[in-house]
């Protein structure tokens, strides 16, 4: 399970015991220890699309800045994509541009002086590493990324780098817990057709239901060979906690963003 870390500089974040062992610089942030004012307060780490009301990014750069220094890994260069709820991961090649505009939903790092970062504000973090901490991944995945097969594709890549399904480690940080997560009928017909039987739902009444995305991704974890002993989780909810955590969902969209951030063992 994740266990709550407060860093010297305020920064409250959350952490994996497995990638903690392997000593590989890492955090699942909270919305706890920034310099943002409301309705972003206060460790903010992106504006909201298609909201009037946003943060300022000098503000959002200093709280990335605080994060990283938590996390240990001051100092190092911040990747991130254009995130777009798919499966496309992207290599951030050693000593080459890195297009911090280019759509995807999942980064791999090899190179410990750069920074691995998804944003999230309800949607699943996922981080992965390889047990000698040289590869690390950072993955976002809401319920199209999980339909997508963004994790799987994720774990695949690290794989054609070399590494054993055995051999990666893998947190599965806060996002919108089961009892939160109210969907349509179309979203539960496309778990049902991704997971079979057993899809990872609950029906209600009107034809609604309940996605556990969680329980999808360990599911899909386990399948691509990624030993269960090997998966760190949390079942804190983003969408309850309010304290400390942003949630898309409960704040009607006008909210902050909290990040994951991973780095490979320098």
């Amino acid at each position: 399970m994740l266990e709550r870390r407060s860093a010297a500089n305020g920064v409250v974040y959350y952490a994996s015991p497995l990638l903690e062992w392997a000593e590989i610089p890492h955090a699942f942030s909270t919305r706890l220890g920034g310099i943002s004012p409301a309705p972003f307060d206060s460790l903010n780490l992106g504006n909201p699309s298609g909201c009037e009301v946003v943060d300022d990014y000098q503000r959002i750069w200093e709280n990335y800045r605080l994060l990283a220094a938590a996390a240990g890994c001051a100092g190092r260069e911040l990747l991130r994509v254009h995130q777009v709820h798919g499966p496309k991961v992207l290599l951030a090649q050693r000593g080459e541009h890195f297009d911090v505009s280019a759509k995807a939903d999942a980064i791999i790092v090899s190179d410990p002086g750069r920074i691995a970062s998804v944003r999230v504000a309800d949607c699943v973090p996922v981080l992965l590493a390889t047990r000698d901490g040289q590869t690390v991944a950072a993955v976002h995945a809401g319920w199209r990324g999980v339909i997508a097969g963004v994790v799987t594709a994720a774990v695949s890549e690290i794989q054609q780098a070399g590494a054993e399904p055995l051999e990666i480690l893998a947190a599965i940080g806060p996002c919108i817990g089961f009892d939160a997560f109210e969907v349509g009928p179309e979203v539960l017909a496309e778990f049902a057709r991704v997971f079979g039987a057993n899809a990872p739902r609950r029906t209600a009444s009107g034809g609604k239901g309940f996605i556990d995305l969680r329980a999808a991704i360990q599911r899909q974890l386990s399948e691509a060979g990624v030993a269960s002993e090997s998966i760190d989780s949390t079942d804190l909810c983003t969408w309850q906690g309010r304290e400390e955590f942003f949630s898309h969902r409960r704040d009607n969209g006008v909210t902050g963003r909290m990040a994951a951030i991973i780095s490979a063992r320098a």
